[in-house]
């Protein structure tokens, strides 16, 4: 595992954040059109690695 640095540090903070907030979106979601979830591997070049990034699409 990479040293925790300051910027691994606020990337996996907001990826936590993200996650928390998931269910709140989705459950407004319900109402409104039936949405897609896309899933897309990108690189991060300040990470050094992939990391996924998960968007709501109609």
């Amino acid at each position: 595992m990479p040293k925790m640095n300051r910027r691994l540090f606020l990337a996996s903070a907001a990826a936590a954040g993200a996650t928390r907030g998931l269910p709140q979106i989705a459950s407004k979601a319900v109402s409104a059109p039936p949405m897609r979830r896309v899933l897309t591997l990108v690189y991060d070049k300040s990470l050094g690695m992939m990391r996924a990034v998960e968007r709501l699409v109609p």
